[in-house]
């Protein structure tokens, strides 16, 4: 008798299926390797962000006996953020299996769980590169959908201005490390009570090769023993000066249109490359939120990164999956993040 996974207990289930594919190894690009957004599964289908500015005040000395200076309390902002649903269809066609396994064999479910398998992954790395290219966007603090339009523009939600700092790499003059230390400067001041333990810059190739090259960056290393990472090896995964470690990013993918896009620009004229610089180590600065499926079984259950469901095709002529994601990655505090362009 041909096992059917329709029938078979626990086998192909939607807890089972679920399971697999958030099992399966993950690609992630370099935005997701650097765990910059923690992930936070929520029961619902959209957020609230509560802000609370905390106001800092110098007292003044006053006579004794005399009333106290009153008090005063900071303002509070709720802003809402709904979660992007991304879905995915696929199906698995009897002719991916057959011929595979021999008449009256019970090796099929084993068969068609390879099959499976690699459908689930092939979906898998999709939803990968997405949530990739979503977390990069809200590491620029501009959210994007794959066709290129905003979702979040994170500076105008919290009502902030970009921070940009020109870092002018094409003058063999300008002073890359009071560069470096005026972005370091910015996300300092705007830490509001979080806390950070180094910065890092990703940054576009173009950005990188200006940086490395540049006479004032290279007179800095000539006499140091760091000086070998501009020598051997590759120093576009980590090269560290003026208290900032830079590296080079160039996560790209295609749309269903089959249009590259670059997650970072590289030359746009006038500018000669871009950067992007936020705070490592915080403590409650980035998540990447899950919101549940919307399916009848998991309402008012905490939010997974994926999730998988199948169904028998009319006839019986294929196997229908449904694959979904419902991620946000957010960067509460906009602030921190610090733009960096070359301009001549």
């Amino acid at each position: 008798m041909i096992l059917n996974p329709f029938e078979t207990d626990n086998c192909f289930d939607f807890v089972s299926l679920t399971q697999s594919i958030n099992i399966l190894p993950n690609n992630y690009g370099r935005v997701g390797q650097l765990g910059i957004f923690p992930d936070k599964g929520v029961r619902t289908r959209s957020i609230i962000v509560e802000e609370m500015h905390g106001v800092l005040n110098l007292l003044p000395t006053l006579p004794v006996g005399a009333p106290g200076t009153q008090n005063k309390m900071g303002k509070r902002k709720v802003r809402n953020f709904t979660v992007p649903h991304i879905p995915l269809d696929d199906a698995i066609l009897p002719s991916e299996y057959e011929g595979i396994r021999a008449f009256g064999s019970e090796t099929a479910v084993a068969t068609l769980s390879t099959v499976m398998n690699d459908h689930l992954q092939a979906a898998r790395n999709k939803f990968d590169i997405t949530v990739e290219h979503l977390r990069m966007g809200a590491l620029k603090g501009e959210i994007l959908d794959a066709d290129g339009t905003t979702l979040y523009d994170l500076f105008d939600e919290f009502d902030i201005t970009q921070k940009t700092v020109n870092f002018a790499l094409t003058t063999s003059t300008t002073d890359v490390p009071a560069k470096c230390r005026e972005v370091i400067r910015h996300v300092e001041d705007n830490l509001k009570g979080e806390v950070y333990t180094s910065i890092r810059c990703l940054c576009s190739s173009v950005f990188f090769d200006a940086l490395i090259s540049h006479a004032i960056v290279k007179g800095y290393y000539l006499n140091h023993a760091a000086a070998m990472q501009l020598i051997s090896g590759d120093p576009r995964k980590g090269f560290s000066f003026a208290g900032i470690t830079f590296e080079e990013y160039r996560g790209t993918a295609t749309d269903i249109d089959g249009t590259t896009r670059q997650f970072i620009k590289t030359e746009d004229s006038p500018v000669k490359g871009w950067a992007h610089f936020y705070p490592e180590g915080t403590s409650q600065s980035f998540n990447t939120i899950y919101a549940p499926a919307d399916f009848v079984e998991t309402v008012n259950t905490i939010g997974m990164p994926l999730y998988a469901k199948q169904e028998l095709a009319k006839f019986g002529r294929a196997i229908d999956l449904h694959i979904q994601s419902n991620p946000l990655p957010i960067c509460y505090r906009p602030a921190l993040l610090v733009e960096g362009t070359s301009r001549s």
